[in-house]
């Protein structure tokens, strides 16, 4: 049996001023591309399908078209589940219509799927709280899905009762342990897909993307640890890192497949991937990471000479850039003018500004009796170790007027 693992599409999700969505289509074309010529029999999405609880209808569209190809007629078992940036019931409110194509949207950790086939051989044979049995036409053996969507703090300690950390790690391994005893053998193959944070056996943490990490982690704990996971399985398929990630490879290859776009330029220069992986009941997985190439790459650079700025854009067209000038003062307008004209995708560009001194040993004493352009002179030189250029004290003056008039 071949799984593709994939996750964190974050469908609407914008960089700056720019819509994703046209990458986002041709990189999702690119998996489904991937799945035909793999020969691919399940897809796994493990959650952060959108990037908002309420997604534009754009967004939302993608999706749906995307799942309906990779489903192929409903001959190909697709199952996707709720992350952190969706709504569970957003999530869960097309199951019953998209059921009938092979495909199975997961938004509660406790919700069960009701047993069903398609007119294309995929049939869920089995299924309980945060379990399913899938048979796939063609394939002599069922796929065993433990699957756990992202649930946070409260929506645990509702099941449970309590209101202990720790118990809710527990909580989440009972659960698994009490699945895989009873439903997982080497007469099938035995997969658990979850969104969550997961920690190295060493107990090293991966490092999250930067929006992600105000988020609660599942159950408000820092992280699972592999050993949490039962003995049963293959292989653990999770979303929430950003970047392709294998947390360990004994007794299972637990990973993350990452984003199929670089959404922060804390992942810039990252390659990104889909996760193809061979399976055969009471056999080691074999898992081939597949590298994505359709969209834009994400870049951060550092100069301190305008013109070489200005060479090195013109040589990487076709990106998004973050660029820092280092100067002694602020960037002017003319320098602005002409790095947004070269080049089209220039998110952001942070001035570096150098000090005189590390300490300006003559600081002004504050005479409130000043006017606001000289005080903020004076503050700007204490804080800086250089005066304000023209350009700045002009803007400053303008604000002032303008507020003088209204």
């Amino acid at each position: 049996m071949k799984i593709l693992h994939t996750a964190d599409w974050h469908l609407g999700k914008r960089l700056g001023e720019y819509s994703r969505l046209p990458e986002q289509e041709a990189v999702l074309e690119e998996i489904c591309e991937i799945c035909e010529r793999e020969e691919v029999d399940a897809v796994l999405i493990a959650g952060d399908l959108f990037d908002t609880f309420h997604p534009a209808n754009d967004a939302a569209e993608l999706l749906y078209r995307t799942v309906h190809r990779l489903a192929n007629q409903s001959r190909r078992a697709v199952v996707a589940i709720a992350g952190n940036h969706d709504s569970p019931d957003r999530v869960e409110s097309t199951d019953l219509l998209a059921r009938a194509c092979g495909i199975i949207f997961q938004g509660h950790p406790k919700n069960q799927v009701p047993l069903f086939s398609t007119s294309g051989g995929v049939r869920v044979t089995q299924s309980s709280p945060g379990f399913l049995e899938i048979e796939i036409p063609g394939v002599g053996y069922p796929l065993r899905l433990l699957s756990t969507p992202y649930a946070n703090e409260v929506t645990l300690k509702r099941h449970l009762g309590t209101n202990k950390s720790d118990a809710l790690r527990e909580m989440l391994s009972e659960h698994w342990q009490e699945l895989g005893e009873r439903y997982c053998d080497d007469q099938g193959v035995n997969v658990l897909m979850a969104h969550l944070f997961a920690a190295s056996p060493d107990g090293v943490l991966p490092e999250e993307p930067e929006d992600e990490k105000p988020v609660l982690h599942v159950g408000g704990i820092s992280a699972i640890e592999p050993d949490t996971f039962p003995e049963q399985m293959q292989y653990v398929a999770l979303g929430h890192l950003h970047r392709y990630h294998a947390v360990c490879d004994t007794p299972f290859p637990v990973v993350y497949s990452g984003t199929p776009l670089g959404y922060s330029f804390s992942e810039a220069d990252q390659t990104k991937y889909v996760t193809i992986v061979e399976l055969s009941p009471g056999v080691s997985a074999t898992v081939t990471p597949v590298a994505l190439t359709r969209g834009r790459k994400l870049l951060r650079k550092r100069f301190t000479d305008n013109d070489e700025a200005i060479n090195w854009l013109q040589q990487n067209p076709d990106t998004f850039v973050e660029l820092t000038l280092v100067s002694e003062t602020y960037i002017d307008t003319k320098t602005k003018k002409a790095l947004y004209e070269t080049h089209s995708g220039i998110v952001s560009i942070i001035p570096e500004i150098t000090q005189v001194s590390s300490e300006v040993e003559d600081r002004p004493k504050i005479n409130l009796q000043d006017s606001l352009p000289i005080l903020f002179t004076n503050y700007f030189t204490q804080r800086r170790g250089q005066e304000p250029n023209e350009e700045l004290l002009d803007l400053l003056k303008e604000v002032i007027e303008t507020e003088e008039v209204n």
